[in-house]
């Protein structure tokens, strides 16, 4: 079988993409922003945060995206005594049936697996939050002098409720960034509301069939990192970043009152990648600076710290990125209809 053609791959992304959104639509409704972000997420081989207030299917969502691909899904819950071994796994002394010797062999963890659901991640301690990083970063484990290798593709989708902090562990701001994107989950709308009753009060079960393949998305991600990225829109996403730290020449008053700490380059490199996954599902062959608007704020939202100034005020991090989205000059003649 030859190998297909960028163009080609462009439509077998597009194709399963739409294929994928059909499954999930026998479970999740609504939500159109939300799966689509996660796709992006993980096409782009990046990690999510999805947060939102309990009974808003967060959870259902990420298993449903396990269902509907041919990956390995494991989901850890976190809880306060949690510990790090309890994800990456640990040593165990064993006899050799052959010698008699006694011998260390590592038993793996969850986290051997292709699609990790972090629940409740901000539900245990920065100790256990910290056995994620090195498997999020560098896709392996250490565990004393060996390093695993995790499978590939590999993604964690963590959740996490933002009105309930009691007993709750804030991921540290190192963590945060390795996450491509904070995705909120709002409320359902009153129809979609009245087809959730429907469906979840009945006697009708839905079942999902994996239409992806990891060696699919492992394709997509090679090929959204070939999509052409003009000047102009580099130019776009360094000025709409750098405008967020208040170090920079020219930033607005307004940063200055607002922002305690503004985004690294690695919100540049994740708006960049994930703008090209998004173009390709839109059936274009380059990025543009529509891409980089919509995904602004899932990149930069748990990127910019806001001041005790600004939570005074009541200015979240969404009010800032919107400040600084109508702030940022776009260059004439980029907007795509």
């Amino acid at each position: 079988m030859s190998t297909p053609t960028d163009t080609e791959a462009a439509q077998i992304l597009v194709n399963g993409y739409q294929k994928l959104k059909t499954e999930l639509s026998k479970r999740i409704v609504g939500q159109d922003d939300v799966i689509e972000q996660v796709f992006i997420a993980m096409a782009a081989g990046g990690h999510a945060l999805l947060e939102g207030v309990p009974g808003l299917a967060k959870t259902l969502l990420v298993k449903s995206f396990a269902d509907a691909m041919h990956l390995g899904f494991r989901r850890i819950q976190f809880t306060p005594d949690l510990m790090p071994a309890d994800i990456t796994g640990t040593e165990i002394i064993q006899e050799d049936a052959d010698t008699g010797r006694r011998k260390l062999i590592f038993m793996r963890g969850p986290i051997f697996s292709q699609i990790i659901l972090a629940d409740e991640i901000n539900r245990t301690p920065p100790k256990t939050q910290a056995a994620l990083l090195e498997a999020m970063q560098e896709h392996s484990v250490t565990v004393g002098q060996e390093t695993f290798a995790l499978p590939r593709p590999f993604f964690v989708l963590a959740t996490q409720n933002p009105i309930e902090q009691e007993g709750t562990y804030p991921l540290p701001e190192a963590q945060k960034d390795r996450f491509l994107f904070l995705i909120k989950v709002a409320y359902p709308t009153r129809d979609d509301e009245r087809e959730i009753l429907a469906r979840t009060t009945g006697t009708v079960s839905s079942v999902i069939e994996p239409v992806l393949s990891g060696e699919e998305l492992q394709q997509a991600q090679t090929l959204a990192r070939r999509v052409p990225v003009p000047d102009h829109v580099t130019d776009f996403v360094l000025d709409l970043v750098r405008a967020t730290r208040t170090t920079e020449d020219g930033v607005s008053a307004y940063v200055k009152q607002m922002v305690g700490w503004g985004a690294g380059p690695r919100a540049s490199q994740h708006l960049i990648l994930a703008g090209k996954v998004r173009a390709l599902l839109r059936g274009r062959t380059h990025m543009t600076v529509d891409d980089v608007e919509a995904l602004a704020y899932p990149v930069l939202r748990h990127r910019i710290v806001p001041t005790f100034h600004a939570e005074a005020e009541g200015v979240t991090v969404d009010h800032i990125v919107k400040h600084l989205l109508e702030n940022t000059r776009r260059p004439q003649g980029s907007r795509v209809l």
